[in-house]
């Protein structure tokens, strides 16, 4: 028998889903899972999207062009305006999602071998991307009692090689909820123009802000040809199945790279790319983006106020996105959350995301887990009563670590 490709065959399985066949077979027997692991939020798709999509007048459903139908690529050019980035056509391309613009991104900045800083814990699907791209993670470590924010230049300078080309981070966090501020943004910058490498941010997130103001990579005019962007509208219209994204850059040496390589996959979705015309096109669409982040952080109140009350649970409330680092009174987090799945007495359990698949330094993230406050407001409430009575419980059956 053949064997696969090591490069195949050694991409990490993904934390937020390696453990879905245990949350399939708790279900099976009649368990509720309340998913707090996978950034899939309950809020219905707006209705001016899908509409889009139901009308839209196409007899064939044909390939769109490789870089996306032009008026979806003014969508998200009106889009870009509303926050005050000024774009030419030439410098977007739509993407099959945001995880297509991240592999694009790796594969445009980076040659084989070469190395790539990201500030950890991180989005784990940067592993999987940077393993196909056969590209080198090199792990830039916050904590949460800072909020995850970046360390000291000296701290982020010594990891700078000569095959260092680039740094790669999301903003705001996934999976940390940090919103960069100012000069953390120029720091980067700074760094990038120095060392002449490019910064490719990350920034699916940006609508989800609570604390501070977001910024994005392409608004700092000096990072002209250093900035690379990626986009999606997963998250802001409660779609994650459209598979609409983008990758944006002023440099016209990466947009011609990055077309080179969307030749070769033909096209973005046709169908959800008329969806999001029609929503940019349609009056009510900052309102409802609007309302849709309000949502979000009502939700992180009432998660705020639920995990205060488990003992032994810490964590620092997240600035941005809809995502929190937790501390939990566990040695292994994801021999807890396996426990929880398979067997946690009762009708209802809770899955998390475990915290180790989000670092890249071994050992780091064994007592943390991500949850991800997609679910309403009382699913969240009685999910985190359950996690409470769930932690009480292992406590007692846990295997202790050696003295």
């Amino acid at each position: 028998m053949p064997n696969v490709s090591r490069r195949s065959a050694t991409a990490p399985m993904s934390p937020i889903r390696r453990l879905v066949p245990l949350a399939n077979e708790a279900k099976r027997k009649g368990k509720k899972v309340y998913h707090l692991n996978i950034g899939q939020p309950d809020i219905p798709t707006p209705k001016e999207f899908l509409d889009g999509v139901r009308s839209a007048p196409v007899e064939v459903l044909a390939y769109s062009p490789s870089q996306g139908l032009p008026e979806a690529i003014e969508a998200f050019l009106s889009y870009y305006r509303e926050w005050g980035i000024t774009l030419s056509p030439e410098e977007i391309l739509i993407t099959t999602g945001g995880s297509e613009a991240v592999l694009f991104a790796l594969n445009v900045a980076c040659d084989p071998g070469d190395q790539v800083i990201v500030p950890e814990p991180f989005y784990p699907n940067y592993n999987g991307f940077s393993r196909l791209a056969e590209v080198e993670l090199v792990s830039l470590t916050t904590s949460r009692e800072d909020g995850f924010h970046l360390p000291p230049q000296e701290e982020i300078e010594r990891l700078i090689t000569a095959r260092t080309r680039a740094i790669l981070f999301s903003n705001p966090g996934n999976p940390t909820g940090a919103v960069y501020r100012e000069e953390e943004l120029g720091l980067l910058a700074e760094l990038a123009l120095k060392h002449d490498l490019f910064l490719i941010a990350d920034e699916v997130y940006r609508e989800f802000v609570y604390v501070g103001v977001h910024r994005s990579v392409l608004s700092l005019p000096e990072l002209g040809n250093h900035a690379i962007m990626v986009d999606s509208i997963s998250k802001r219209l409660s779609a994650c199945g459209a598979r609409i994204g983008a990758i944006v850059s002023r440099n016209p040496k990466v947009m011609d790279a990055a077309r080179r390589c969307a030749m070769a996959r033909l096209s973005p979705p046709t169908l959800e790319q008329l969806g999001l015309v029609a929503f940019m096109g349609h009056p009510r669409h900052r309102q409802v983006l609007q309302e849709m982040v309000e949502e979000y952080r009502r939700r992180r109140e009432v998660l705020a106020r639920e995990l205060a009350l488990i003992p032994g649970v810490s964590f620092q409330l997240p600035e941005g996105a809809f995502y929190m680092m937790l501390g939990l009174p566990v040695d292994d987090a994801e021999a807890f959350v396996r426990w929880m799945l398979t067997d946690f007495p009762g009708e209802e359990t809770v899955m998390l995301a475990p915290g180790e698949g989000f670092y890249k330094t071994p050992g780091l993230g064994r007592d943390e887990a991500r949850i991800a406050y997609v679910l309403n407001e009382h699913d969240l409430q009685r999910a985190c009563e359950v996690l409470k009575r769930g932690l009480e419980s292992y406590q007692e059956v846990a295997p202790k670590a050696p003295v």
